[in-house]
């Protein structure tokens, strides 16, 4: 592969990474019952937030905020 090759990839995959890299923040309107905000815990290969007993049978919509 020649030079020019090589240079039009590694400045190809840069602008992808760069792209990736940008986060888009988008306005949420959700009407409830209650909110709760916690941090989520690592449990094994994914995280875990606990909720009130009194939620368990309930829909909930979670935000990632940051």
């Amino acid at each position: 592969m020649s030079e020019t090759e090589n240079a039009s990839r590694r400045k190809h995959s840069g602008a992808e990474e760069k792209a990736s890299d940008t986060r888009h923040k988008a306005k949420f309107e959700v009407y409830g019952e209650e909110m709760i905000e916690k941090e989520v815990k690592q449990s094994g290969n994914s995280g875990r937030v606990y909720l009130p007993p009194e939620w368990v049978g309930k829909n909930v919509k979670i935000i990632r905020i940051d």
